[in-house]
């Protein structure tokens, strides 16, 4: 990447010679080549929220920035580029979505994300550090910011207008406004699941900002809920991509001696299974990991694994993430172990679990969606 301070080596977190995603895009760019042009150098406490691969945050440590971000593997991809750059360990300090935030704000950069709420959240937690002098912009590209987006920078922090686009790219200015009343924020937030789901109908979901469908059950999942595996007894079932952990509740219902693994990239996904798993009463042998994937678990260690996998990382469509699930699930699963996948039909998923597992078997299908099981022989 080419930046105003010279040039950055940079990748995303796991490196893969085959990916050519890279790990920035024009919204990068377009924001450091605008801090170059300041008359006056970014100073004070500097935070960068939403830093996706670490680019900001590796072209700006001269500043000693910190960095925001949900996400584990962004983390991990910030720390590789950093020391890829040669940047000394301690000079960026990393904070999770759910860590306190700093206690003063001089300088706000804001990558935007794809979730609104995630925006609001972030920025209703982080307004109390800002004040009047603190030099707020945001960036991203321009599908990525609406009217919608403009107005949460405009209802919580003050004044916003946007500039011209660049390469497809937007920044976003915000002059904060400390006498502005900003609304309470409403993250977490929690419903009740409808019936006729199995174990967890009328049950209570916990969902911090940004995690899938926060507001209700997604079809997929009000799916595969619906056909998951009966008859368990105990044993480590994990809830791989747990999301709002709704799926490994469910097991937990179903099976009070099953040991479940929710585990997830995002630091809110995590945050909102421990919140599920709990406000439904349930004091198991629970664990919850914030991680890549199955990376770390013990090779054979799990009965069964279910999974919900995205198929998007970011703007991206890409099957990258699905496919490092079902590898991790078939290490991690003993003899006769099974994974159980739910997904859109057209995503051809029984080809990948037949080249790893050598089998692949429907259990359940509809018009959108279907159930699918491989058993590791």
């Amino acid at each position: 990447m080419t930046t105003p301070w010279g040039e950055l080596a940079l990748a995303r977190f796991p490196e893969d010679p085959r990916d050519r995603l890279r790990a920035w895009d024009a919204s990068d760019a377009y924001l450091l080549r605008h801090l170059a042009e300041r008359p006056v150098a970014p100073s004070g406490t500097v935070v960068v929220l939403g830093d996706r691969w670490g680019a900001l945050v590796t072209a700006l440590a001269a500043h000693r920035p910190t960095q925001i971000t949900d996400s584990w593997l962004g983390q991990e991809a910030t720390r590789a580029n950093l020391a890829r750059n040669g940047v000394e360990a301690g000079t960026v300090r990393l904070l999770t979505t759910q860590d306190p935030p700093p206690d003063r704000i001089d300088v706000l950069l804001v990558r935007v994300p794809k979730s609104l709420a995630l925006l609001e959240d972030q920025l209703l937690r982080l307004a109390p550090a800002v004040h009047a002098d603190t030099v707020v912009v945001g960036t991203g590209m321009v599908k990525e910011i609406h009217t919608s987006t403009l107005a949460t920078f405009e209802r919580i922090l003050g004044p916003t207008r946007t500039s011209l686009a660049e390469q497809k790219a937007r920044l976003i200015f915000c002059t904060p406004d400390p006498a502005l009343e900003r609304p309470a924020n409403p993250w977490p937030y929690r419903y009740t699941l409808p019936d006729g789901i199995g174990p967890v109908s009328g049950r209570t979901v916990v969902n911090h900002a940004g995690v899938f469908c926060a507001d209700r059950l997604d079809i997929g999942t009000r799916f595969f809920l619906g056909h998951l595996p009966a008859g368990r007894s105990g044993g480590r079932v994990v809830d791989l991509g747990c999301g709002n952990g709704v799926v490994g509740t469910a097991t937990a219902l179903a099976d009070p001696r099953a040991e479940v693994l929710f585990v997830d990239e995002s630091f809110q996904a995590v945050a909102s299974a421990e919140a599920t798993y709990r406000a439904n009463g349930l004091s198991g042998p629970a664990e919850f990991r914030v991680g890549d994937g199955l990376a770390g678990v013990p090779a054979g260690s799990a009965g069964l694994v279910l999974n919900n996998p995205p198929f998007h990382s970011h703007q991206a469509t890409t099957d990258a993430t699905a496919w490092r699930m079902f590898t991790g699930a078939r290490r991690a699963l003993r003899p006769g172990g099974e994974l159980w996948v739910v997904g859109n039909r057209h995503l051809g998923y029984h080809v990948k679990l037949r080249r790893l597992f050598g089998n692949s078997e429907v259990v359940a299908s509809d018009r959108k969606f279907v159930v699918l099981r491989a058993v590791k022989r």
